[in-house]
């Protein structure tokens, strides 16, 4: 669906060059969900830009649902954004005009009847779950409903690509997940294949099938959801990771337990699939001489299974504690021992 191959975005300026994007080479299949990850200035926006054609790439290829975006202007340009719909982190409503008008304005622009129009708002806002509010204006809304209106406008010329730019970004945690929850629920009904710009490792936890983390304009690492919360490989990834995994809370509770603790040993375990069910910790009570502490812990769900993290202290004569870790391992479940945080 989406094919990038060694593209790069340099900003000219008379106080010199920015290398926005890197010689970027990206697969996003059709019908998935795929995210973008990155600080402030990795480059993710004029990525997103180069794959609806606002920017235009200094080298490579950018092909969209069969078209190469990259080599093609004007009208031909016009028709194929038509396929590719965008919804922003502020929204971007027309403020004059009611949801049902907002909801209908693309289509307005592609001379589609009033009677069409208006049987296919009627879709779009059941779809969003917008009953009842068709004739108010934005003003009257909160942050989710907005965020709705603005999801129902991308969908009105039944595009193929959705793009996402942040836009959880400006929702509570509530209102983040029920949007991620209904974004997710279109790409199942409708095969819409998402690109979902964000900072945020929980967006991408919650619906990405696939994720690339970008810094400095670069891709530094890209894989399947669940196989990039198990074994990140990049720095910049690893705090990502951290941010579900591994949040402030957790992070100053082992900080404080390190310090006061002088004997045994602290233990992280990571769990996946079936594996975050077992009941590992009565196994090794019942099967071993020592003392288990449990300090945190955490399962999150992803597109492709449960992922789970679990901080243990072990006490007891020396073997044995070795001897739990290396049970721990035959679970198929990781075992790292923590010295710092």
């Amino acid at each position: 669906m989406i094919n990038l191959q060694n593209v790069s975005k340099i900003y000219r300026s008379k106080h010199g060059d920015v290398n926005a994007v890197q010689d970027v080479t990206l697969t996003i299949k059709k019908g998935e969900i795929f995210g973008i990850i990155g600080y402030s200035g990795a480059g993710k926006s004029s990525l997103i830009r180069l794959l609806n054609g606002l920017e235009q790439p200094t080298s490579g290829t950018v092909e969209v649902a069969g078209r190469t975006i990259s080599e093609i202007k004007g009208k031909k340009l016009r028709n194929a954004r038509q396929e590719i719909s965008m919804i922003f982190q502020h929204f971007n409503l027309l403020w004059s005009r009611t949801v049902r008008d907002n909801i209908a304005f693309p289509l307005e622009i592609a001379g589609v009847s009033k009677a069409k129009r208006l049987k296919r708002v009627a879709e779009l806002i059941k779809l969003v779950g917008l009953e009842g509010k068709e004739n108010a204006y934005p003003s009257q809304l909160s942050g989710g409903q907005k965020q709705r209106v603005g999801i129902a406008r991308a969908l009105a010329n039944n595009p193929k690509v959705l793009l996402c730019d942040e836009a959880t970004s400006a929702l509570d945690p509530q209102t983040t997940d029920s949007i991620l929850g209904l974004l997710s629920d279109i790409n199942e009904r409708l095969g819409l294949t998402i690109v979902l710009i964000t900072h945020e490792m929980h967006v991408i936890r919650k619906i990405c099938h696939r994720v690339a983390v970008m810094e400095n304009g670069k891709v530094v690492e890209e894989g399947d959801v669940l196989n990039v919360f198990l074994k990140p490989k990049e720095e910049m990834t690893k705090r990502f990771v951290q941010q579900v995994t591994e949040p402030v809370e957790t992070q100053e509770t082992l900080k404080h337990f390190l310090e006061e603790t002088t004997s045994g040993r602290t233990i992280k375990l990571t769990f996946v699939g079936e594996a975050a069910e077992s009941p590992l910790i009565t196994q090794i009570i019942r099967k071993f001489d020592v003392e288990v502490n449990i300090l945190q812990g955490k399962i999150s769900q992803t597109q492709d299974g449960a992922y789970g993290s679990l901080f243990i202290h072990v006490d007891g004569h020396e073997n044995e504690v070795n001897d739990v870790v290396d049970f721990i391992k035959s679970r198929q479940v990781e075992a790292e021992v923590i010295t710092n945080v």
